[in-house]
């Protein structure tokens, strides 16, 4: 069954496209800077006391840092309800599906930010904390810091979900590239195959499952800023009833 809003005018559909194609750009931008640009200034893997040396000499790159956390999860959100509303012409349980996943992983990754954040705490010597000693506290930090990452990679099974529905609903539709789709279905396998190797077979998590979700990003997010969405095409698809 298809009951999507025939309400929507054509600009107003173009308009929440090119809505998602910046919410997109932004999130590429702050996830950028968060997750790899600070985490690679301020972590040093195993080395406890040289991390917090780091943090406690960019306390302010590290506050950025989470903020672009923030700003990402925001887009996030507005994101995944964007494409519901671009995608509910082809079905509209699907979309709604992806909707409730879309939610769920920037929940879980919320969460995980919670102990990014709490490194900064511990090492600010919180009233909690004065019994611990200068190097357990940085031991605490980074603990922090690994719990933080741990929340990340259940984030990415949540995230992938979404990702594989939306690519698959995608090469569905008419009004959208069919190829945008398959990358975007492929990327969403990518960060659920690494997700559970992480958890199940370490030694196979290669970061290189995630590199079809930075190319499916990149060039979505410009068709939907140069591009939109065939307007005509969405149009059709609301007044043709479509059950997959």
């Amino acid at each position: 069954m298809n009951d999507a809003p025939t309400y929507l005018s054509a600009a107003s559909v173009q308009k929440y496209a090119r809505t998602a194609g910046v919410l997109f750009l932004v999130t590429i931008m702050a996830g950028g800077f968060g997750e790899a640009y600070v985490q690679s200034k301020i972590i040093v893997s195993g080395d406890a006391n040289a991390t917090a040396s780091n943090l406690l000499a960019s306390v302010s790159m590290f506050r950025w840092g989470f903020a672009a956390y923030l700003v990402e999860a925001l887009c996030d959100i507005t994101l995944a309800w964007s494409f519901y509303l671009l995608l509910r012409p082809v079905h509209r349980y699907l979309a709604l599906l992806s909707l409730c996943f879309g939610l769920v992983s920037t929940a879980v990754y919320a969460f995980a930010e919670l102990f990014y954040f709490a490194a900064l705490v511990t090492l600010n010597g919180a009233a909690a904390l004065r019994a611990f000693s200068p190097e357990q506290l940085n031991a605490l930090a980074l603990l922090c810091l690994r719990l933080s990452g741990y929340g990340a990679w259940i984030f990415l099974a949540f995230y992938g979900v979404p990702s594989v529905i939306r690519g698959y609903l995608i090469t569905r539709s008419t009004d959208l590239p069919k190829l945008l789709g398959f990358l975007l279905l492929l990327s969403g396998i990518g960060f659920i195959a690494r997700d559970f190797a992480v958890v199940l077979m370490p030694s196979l998590a290669s970061g290189l499952l995630l590199l079809p979700m930075g190319l499916a990003g990149v060039l979505l997010t410009l068709w939907l800023l140069v591009k939109g969405v065939n307007v005509v095409e969405w149009q059709r698809a609301i007044k043709e009833p479509n059950e997959i």
